[in-house]
Order: structure tokens, then C-alpha cells, then sequence
């Protein structure tokens, strides 16, 4: 059999190979080495006789793989198309290159992977990603690369979150610089840092996923999440926040020491049952012994929330006592006072968060638009999650309360609304 000649995956590269799952997102450097990359596991695939697509976001870029793939790959192609980017191999194994150009690319195809290259540069990825991609990897149980210099906190963003989330255990992710490729001579890395503006530097050699300036909701993210978890301090008060979910959301429980407005825990969990959801927040609230817990009532919320305030009994073991559990309602101007409210505490250094890459994430990503109405909506982008950023609101909420008993505090809450029952819990500190 004819053979063909690959350039052999530098280390970086090969830890990448080594380490994939599924779906794949790789925010490498430019000139790190992400053509060569996508070249292996394509190769890899149609010389085992299956289908493989390459996706790249403009016309100009697809031109550019598809000279070097067809040079490659000649020595084994049966049959070639330079019309429709394809390529048929004796193996029985076929290529198809496409063009993002056109939003519903690959419509009826089946693949058993495929790889999109500059992911960051197209144009609403995640839907394209969901309505058009992913459906011609069902066939085959296929899977997916996203390959990409990053341009900001867009969709390549988004799903290079999910392979930082141990939650979701089919996603992996990487992140690294321009100078992992061993074949980028070190004086012209240092030329480029001196000559290209530090924000261009960081984003097209390092890699990094940087937020246009002046936006986002919530500014300061990265400098006040540095904490590790703690354990409970003598002393020291403590505030619970509650996010439900179940089956296609998280619930998040964010843990605050409303004595030096730090985060001390975070849990996330999701695909639990109700009655589980609430013997997890009962050990929490055992070990820290809050003064006061800010759970979201909305649907599901209320019936947990009912049953946390007034205990309850499970069949052989110790009866559970009540929480000291007060009810929000998330409706959009709470919410917005929420955000604001927590937003302006990060922005200003007040608060000091757990080193949580989701809850970074889902910071970071936190949107707001403007309705018909002229009402301003908060929420996380399309397909992503937001439990944590309300969880850690709900908290400081919390916090806020405790610190301000009456009047109004800083950050505006209100201190005089009717506080909850606390059975079985002191409101002095421990």
C-alpha cells in the first residue's frame, strides 16, 4: 500500500492526542502547530476507511488546507473533486472540506469526525455547532475538534469551558502558548513581544481568552478569584446561597464568611433527585452552621424551600431540623439588583472568591440586554449555564443582610425586610 508522509506531533501535541475525549476544544498560540495537528487525526480517520469533515470559517482558509491535505493525501486518493473539496481514498475512506460561509454546512452528511479550524473566527459557532455539526456525528458516534487562536469570550470560548468543567465528562480542553511548538525559534517569539501591543501579545501568542475592554457584567473577575476552600472558623459568620436544579441545569451552593466577605465553599452538582439535593445542603449547613441561607423559590424552589424551613423526617434516621432559609424570588429586577449588586462588590475588590474555573467562566461570560421594554435582562449566552453566578449573588445577598441589620447598605439592599425563622440556629457568632 502506498504510504504517506506526516510530520511527526511535537510533545505538545501529542499530550493533546494522548489526552482527548469526544469533544475536543484546543486554544493554542499562532504558529503552535494547529494545521498539523488537525492533519493527524483526520488522516487518521479516512485512512481507516471512515467519513471525515473539515470546517474551516471562510472560503480564503479552507483554499489553504485543502492544497496541503490533497498533496498529502495523493499517494492513497482513489478519487479527487476540487470542486467539492473531496477526497476518496483507497482505503474507503473519504474527506469532505467545507466552508462556514454558509451557516447549515454538511446537511445530511455522516462523519466519524470532524475538525473546525479558526473556530473562534465563525460566526455563531455554538448554533451552528448544535443544529448542524453535531447531528452528523450520530451515525457513527463521531467526534469533534474546535481549533483555534482565541478572539475574545465568544462561542469558542463557551465550549472551551466545557472541557474545563469536570462535569462534563465527554469534554476536554487546552490551552497553550506559541512557544510549545519546539520549531518557533525563541529570538522571534521575543521580537513579537516587543513589537506587538501587550493585549495583541497575550491573545495571538499566549493564547489567552481576553474580555473587550469595557465590557462584560461583571469586570475584576480574575483578580479576586485567588482563594482556595477553607474549612469553618471559629468566630466567624457564615451565609449559604442555592441555586436548584436538576436535570438540564445545576444546582450551585456558594458558601460565604460574611466576616471577611470571602468564599470558603462551592459545590455544584446536577442529575440528583430533590430529596438528595436537600440532605446535601443539610451537611453544609451542618458543617458551617449559617446564620441565614438564601435559596431561589422559583418552581421547583418552593416545595424545597418549604421543606428546609420547616424540617422533616426520613424513614430510620434522626429527624432533620429546619433551616434558617429565607425564599427569593427571581423575577427580572431582583435579579438585576442581584447582579449590579455583586457586580460593583467584584469590581471594587470587596469580595474574595474561590479559584473555581466554572464559576470564573460563567463570571466572565454573564450577559446583559437591553429588552423592548427598555429593561435591562441578565443571563448567561445561549446554551451555557449561570447556577454559580446566582448562587454566589444570593450569597452575597446574604451577607449584605447580616451586616446590615436596618437601612440600606452600600450595595443597596434593603436591611429591613422581615428576616426568616431561625429554629435550631443562633444569629450571634460562634
Amino acid at each position: 500500500m502506498p504510504r504517506i508522509q506526516l510530520v511527526r506531533p511535537h510533545p505538545a501535541q501529542q499530550q493533546i492526542l494522548d489526552e482527548a475525549k469526544r469533544w475536543n476544544v484546543v486554544a493554542l498560540g499562532r504558529r503552535a502547530g494547529k494545521s498539523t495537528l488537525a492533519l493527524h487525526l483526520l488522516a487518521d480517520v479516512v485512512l481507516h476507511a471512515k467519513p471525515a469533515g473539515y470546517f474551516a470559517p471562510t472560503y480564503k482558509l479552507l483554499a489553504e488546507f485543502w492544497r496541503e491535505v490533497r498533496t498529502i493525501l495523493e499517494p492513497v486518493t482513489r478519487m479527487k473533486s476540487e470542486q467539492d473539496h473531496r477526497l476518496e481514498l483507497i482505503t474507503g475512506g473519504t474527506l469532505e472540506c467545507w466552508s462556514m460561509d454558509d451557516p447549515n454546512p454538511a446537511r445530511g452528511r455522516k462523519y466519524g469526525l470532524i475538525v473546525v479550524d479558526e473556530a473562534a473566527m465563525v460566526r455563531d459557532l455554538l448554533e451552528i455547532w448544535q443544529l448542524a455539526l453535531r447531528p452528523t456525528l450520530t451515525d457513527l458516534a463521531g467526534g469533534a475538534w474546535f481549533m483555534s487562536t482565541p478572539r475574545g469570550l465568544n462561542d469558542f470560548w463557551s465550549l472551551y469551558q466545557q472541557g474545563q468543567d469536570p462535569l462534563q465528562v465527554d469534554w476536554s480542553s487546552w490551552q497553550m502558548p506559541t512557544s510549545v511548538n519546539p520549531f518557533i525559534a525563541t529570538d522571534e517569539l521575543v521580537s513579537a513581544q516587543h513589537e506587538l501591543p501587550e493585549r495583541a501579545w497575550a491573545q495571538e501568542y499566549r493564547a489567552e481568552f481576553l474580555q473587550l475592554e469595557g465590557g462584560g457584567v461583571f469586570r475584576g473577575v480574575t483578580a479576586v478569584s485567588r482563594l482556595t476552600p477553607q474549612p469553618p472558623e471559629r468566630g466567624h459568620q457564615y451565609v449559604i446561597g442555592v441555586d436548584w436544579g436538576r436535570t438540564n441545569d445545576f444546582t450551585a451552593i456558594s458558601i460565604l464568611d460574611s466576616t471577611t466577605y470571602e468564599q470558603v465553599a462551592l459545590d455544584r452538582f446536577s442529575e440528583i433527585d430533590y430529596e438528595l439535593q436537600t440532605e446535601r445542603l443539610h451537611r453544609w449547613a451542618t458543617a458551617y452552621k449559617p446564620v441565614l441561607i438564601v435559596a431561589e423559590q422559583n418552581s421547583m424552589g418552593r416545595p424545597l424551600v418549604e421543606r428546609l424551613q420547616t424540617g422533616y423526617a426520613r424513614l430510620l434516621e434522626e429527624p432533620r431540623p429546619a433551616l434558617p432559609v429565607w425564599a427569593w424570588d427571581a423575577t427580572n429586577a431582583s435579579k438585576a439588583a442581584l447582579v449590579q449588586s455583586l457586580g460593583l462588590a467584584i469590581e471594587r475588590g470587596d469580595v474574595s472568591l474561590l479559584h473555581d474555573p466554572v464559576q470564573e467562566a460563567e463570571l466572565l461570560g454573564y450577559e446583559a440586554s437591553v429588552l423592548p421594554s427598555g429593561m435591562i435582562r441578565y443571563g448567561a449566552p445561549s446554551g451555557q449555564h449561570d447556577d454559580t453566578c446566582i448562587a454566589l449573588g444570593l450569597a452575597w445577598l446574604g451577607a449584605q443582610r447580616e451586616r446590615a441589620p436596618s437601612g440600606v447598605s452600600r450595595y443597596g439592599f434593603n436591611g429591613s425586610t422581615p428576616r426568616p425563622i431561625r429554629n435550631g440556629f443562633s444569629t450571634s457568632r460562634r
